[in-house]
């Protein structure tokens, strides 16, 4: 699988907020708000809601979705980052990105920093 291209890195790292839909019984879930962070060359979201996420549950399960960044969609892998040195960096990323808001501390609980998924292209 080919990496993000430098445009899409851009384009939706620096996006507040994207929209997720994942793939399942052949068809889109409803799209929901999610924070998104970029590390590197990579892109990451977590549930806010931890395991209880629906739409978490169902990334996990399909493996597979859509997000929006603006008016521009892209199709994507979700794969389960586990790496306590990378989740470190993605932990730093949403302080940076979104510390002003008060949900942000939530975002690096450790219930919360155990549904981080990686984005990747499709």
């Amino acid at each position: 699988m080919e990496g993000w291209k430098t445009d899409d890195l851009a384009l939706i790292g620096d996006t507040d907020e994207i929209e997720v839909a994942v793939h399942a019984s052949g068809q889109l879930t409803k799209p929901v708000p999610v924070w998104v962070v970029r590390v590197n060359d990579n892109l990451y979201v977590r549930s806010y809601r931890g395991h209880a996420g629906a739409w978490f549950r169902a990334a996990q399960a399909s493996g597979q979705g859509r997000i929006w960044a603006g008016d521009e969609a892209r199709d994507v892998a979700f794969v389960a980052e586990t790496d306590p040195v990378i989740n470190d960096q993605i932990d730093a990323a949403y302080g940076a990105k979104y510390g002003h808001s008060p949900y942000a501390g939530a975002m690096v609980a450790p219930e919360v920093r155990t549904t981080t998924l990686k984005l990747l292209p499709r």
